[in-house]
């Protein structure tokens, strides 16, 4: 989304970048939808243009499920509502040619590729690898690894030189040398010189498909064989494999200690980390403790909870700990990572869902993965199958042999064969000539000096025949699959709708400062502070604590870091300051006392004891614009959003027939 502020009608259906206009889980405007059939009344027209009573009623019985819903006239005329305003703006953008412009129509072919993919690989395959996937998924392996890089076109030279290099060190191995030693030496991958190569634990779906194979393919204690991946070629030691870790959901405290602290700091965060962990153990609640002191900000307004992962989504030192914890509510001992010291508080362990729960996680993870081009390969024969491909050599060979060596130099000319225009082969009755293979070919060539000629040409021209395949299927399936013709009408209004509200409504609300200055000018009493308090809250261990620090406080002449500083000689928890101007309801001990300047009486809260020093009351008045920008810039988008819908109804005129309507139920 570009904005994050609400907006009635279309505004709402909103999905990622671009507006699917959904009702439910029915988008607007499919040409089926729309096909009007001879006994079906109009119930209404837009600029003269006739909408049906079955295209409005399939729509709004599909996504009004409920038969209180259907029962209730004001959802239908409600519905109704955002129905015609839907039509009006997507008119609109159609007569402003918006679906000419060369951004819509990149928008709409990346979105055409994306709906594609599934089209475009092989079902009876794809279910294979998802259930391959699944079954992995049930272990997690531990294992190093040691990297000999080679690219994925290098010269065959460079690629004997590569793997001559990786089986010399896997013989090191089996002769005893230690693995992750041999890593330090002697892996290109740079992670290796302070890992020694080790991966930790991961599973399924998480490495390249090749390099997964070769894991789940080699016992627990022993070698690989060697496996080559788009990075090089590879050795992997699997040292364990266990039952699947699930997932974990838990919480905890967080002490930050980066790399970058000093030895100072880095003793302090210590000692704090400590002394929290021993209030944990003298009985204090898990959940008090991160309100007070966990570094964790985000985590901590939740209880120091964090999302839910698997294997492989933390680093090392906090996974192990997480998986260490037998039960819920298990708390761990202080452990460090490099972001710091951390206890953690075991909330819930899910085992792995079931297949038919994942398979919709488990497909588009694959589409993305190198083995969805399995699929593929299996998808073009069958296209080739078909739509009776049929290949002509004699024609192919007459292009191979206009080219000369230069090719391997990336810089043949197709030029030197235009002349040619021979069938090469025909994909259902289309023909891909001589002409088209040759600049193919010369788009795709690269500098490879020493390869084979005659085996490079033949490599792009079977690249050139499976693209062609891919390429006739996908602009086949508007032919094929009416679901898909719907979805890429449905897109296509989409794009219209959200780049002309965005001209008209979003973008323009943001870069009309003097339109947004007036609007806020004349509606700033919807816009304002209560009466708030500038003040600074203290935290403090016990009652001594806050009697020190109020003493303190009455001296008038030492800044809050001053106190904290004189009062944590000690310990890092005695005493915790915020500081801030707040309003009524933002914080609970303010809430509590009466605002007036000067220091509050101190109050018990959560076994600690609170009091603030009052600097300034500040009486209600209306929020600066900067304050308030947000809500009145949403507030103006709504004005202009209503404005325009005025606008577009005395432009395009609109008649419903009510008859019509007071027949759908």
């Amino acid at each position: 989304m570009k904005h994050s502020v609400a907006m009635d009608t279309q505004r709402s259906f909103m999905t990622g970048k671009k507006i699917l206009f959904v009702f439910g889980t029915l988008l607007f405007l499919t040409q089926g939808v729309w096909a009007q059939e001879k006994s079906d009344p109009v119930l209404m027209k837009i600029s003269n243009e006739p909408i049906s009573k079955s295209a409005f009623e399939k729509i709004y019985k599909k996504n009004n499920t409920t038969k209180e819903n259907l029962a209730d006239k004001k959802t239908l005329e409600e519905y109704l509502e955002l129905f015609i305003n839907y039509k009006l703006k997507v008119k609109e953008a159609e007569s402003l040619k918006l679906d000419t412009s060369p951004s819509f129509k990149s928008e709409l072919q990346n979105y055409r590729k994306q709906l594609a993919a599934p089209y475009l690989s092989d079902k009876e395959v794809t279910d294979k690898l998802m259930h391959e996937a699944y079954d992995r998924l049930k272990k997690d392996i531990h294992a190093s690894h040691i990297l000999v890089r080679v690219g994925p076109d290098a010269l065959p030279k460079d690629t004997l030189v590569a793997y001559n290099k990786i089986s010399k060190i896997a013989e090191r191995v089996k002769k005893g040398e230690n693995f992750n030693q041999l890593a330090k030496e002697v892996s290109e991958d740079a992670s290796a010189k302070e890992n020694g190569g080790d991966l930790g634990y991961f599973t399924a779906l998480l490495m390249v498909y090749p390099f997964e194979n070769a894991a789940y393919n080699t016992k627990a204690g022993e070698l690989s064989k060697v496996v080559r991946t788009k990075y090089g070629y590879h050795l992997l030691f699997v040292y364990e494999i266990r039952p699947a870790m699930g997932q974990y959901r838990v919480a905890h405290i967080m002490v930050k200690s980066p790399k970058n602290y000093t030895p100072e700091d880095t003793l302090k965060a210590k000692a704090k980390i400590d002394e929290i962990n021993q209030k944990l153990k003298g009985g204090e609640k898990f959940e008090d403790l991160v309100t007070q002191y966990s570094d964790d900000q985000s985590s901590a307004k939740k209880g120091g909870e964090l999302p839910l992962f698997g294997t492989g989504r933390m680093v090392a030192e906090f996974e192990r700990a997480a998986v260490a914890l037998k039960k819920d509510g298990d708390i761990s001992e202080p452990i460090r990572t490099p972001f710091g010291w951390h206890i953690i508080k075991r909330l819930e362990k899910k085992d792995l869902s079931s297949y038919e729960d994942m398979q919709s996680e488990l497909k588009t993870k694959i589409s993305r993965d190198s083995r969805s081009e399995m699929s593929r390969s299996v998808l073009i024969n069958k296209i080739q199958k078909e739509y009776q491909f049929a290949e002509f050599p004699a024609a192919r060979a007459e292009v191979f042999s206009g080219i000369d060596t230069t090719y391997l130099e990336g810089k043949w000319n197709a030029g030197k064969i235009s002349n040619l225009d021979k069938p090469v082969f025909k994909i259902l009755n289309k023909s891909y000539t001589q002409r088209e293979l040759a600049k193919y070919l010369a788009d795709h060539q690269s500098k490879r000096k020493g390869a084979d000629l005659n085996s490079s040409l033949h490599t792009n021209y079977d690249q050139f025949v499976n693209e062609s395949c891919i390429g006739l299927k996908e602009s086949r399936l508007d032919l094929e699959f009416p679901e898909f013709k719907s979805l890429m009408e449905e897109y296509r209004d989409g794009i219209l709708l959200f780049e002309l509200t965005d001209q008209k409504v979003w973008t323009r609300a943001v870069k009309d400062t003097l339109g947004l200055q007036q609007f806020y000018a004349k509606n700033k009493s919807n816009y304002m502070w209560t009466e708030r308090a500038e003040a600074s809250i203290y935290t403090c261990a016990n009652a001594d604590i806050a009697g020190k620090v109020k003493t303190l406080l009455q001296k008038g002449d030492l800044t809050d870091e001053q106190i904290k500083e004189e009062i944590n000689k000690n310990s890092q928890l005695d005493l915790s300051i915020t500081s801030g101007t707040y309003q009524k309801g933002e914080n609970a001990y303010l809430d509590s006392v009466s605002w007036t300047k000067g220091i509050t009486p101190s109050k018990n809260a959560n076994k600690s004891v609170v009091l603030a020093r009052i600097k300034n009351i500040l009486k209600a008045q209306p929020k600066l614009l900067e304050d308030a920008k947000g809500l009145v810039t949403a507030d103006y988008q709504s004005f202009l959003e209503k404005e325009w819908i005025e606008q577009l109804r005395k432009k395009y005129p609109v008649s419903v027939n009510k008859d019509i309507l007071s027949t759908i139920q």
